[in-house]
């Protein structure tokens, strides 16, 4: 008898939350890397646990597309795990975007350097979940924000920001939150 497809998600997303950030070895580029394949992982894990709007899973002959505005910290990690994978049909890409290609976005990753966080997500956009790093992200309105916790990928959701952007999280993606506000 296997397993129903969501207990072995959730087993993975409580595998990464809990995978160290960072490798033992001394080279800080292999500790990055380490890190920025669990956050890989866990975009992709986040694509199966939130419920996107009606009019947004309307588009079954289009991408669902991870977006990355500003720095991309992933490098090649994000393309291949996301390799193959499909979200309610679609087949799932990555794509490194201006400003302008918001709108062709369901998840939008921004990247540390750019300056701007708080006027980019001032303007929400249905459907479209906004994920960054750092409790500030949270605080200027960000849906899911990546922290390290002793050693550890974890993350603090928004529940109240995805809600606006009419998305429906899981309550299994929220128990493995660190922290959820409304």
């Amino acid at each position: 008898r296997h397993a129903p497809v969501w207990h072995v998600i959730l087993m993975l997303v409580l595998l990464f939350g809990h995978m160290p950030a960072q490798a033992a070895a001394s080279d800080s580029a292999e500790q990055q890397s380490l890190e920025y394949k669990v956050k890989a992982a866990f975009l992709l894990n986040f694509t199966k646990f939130i419920e996107w709007p009606a009019s947004e899973a309307s588009h079954s002959g289009s991408p669902f597309n991870i977006c990355i505005l500003g720095s991309d910290p992933f490098g090649l990690a994000l393309d291949q795990i996301v390799q193959g994978e499909t979200v309610d049909g679609r087949k799932l890409v990555v794509e490194r975007i201006q400003r302008e290609g918001l709108k062709s976005c369901q998840i939008l990753y921004l990247g540390k350097s750019e300056k701007d966080v708080r006027e980019i997500l001032s303007v929400r956009v249905q459907g479209l979940l906004t994920v960054g790093e750092g409790e500030s992200f949270i605080r200027d309105g960000g849906m899911i924000a990546f922290v390290i916790e002793n050693r550890r990928v974890r993350f603090y959701v928004n529940l109240g920001a995805a809600r606006s952007a009419a998305l429906q999280l899981s309550s299994k993606l929220l128990s493995v939150a660190k922290s959820v506000a409304n």
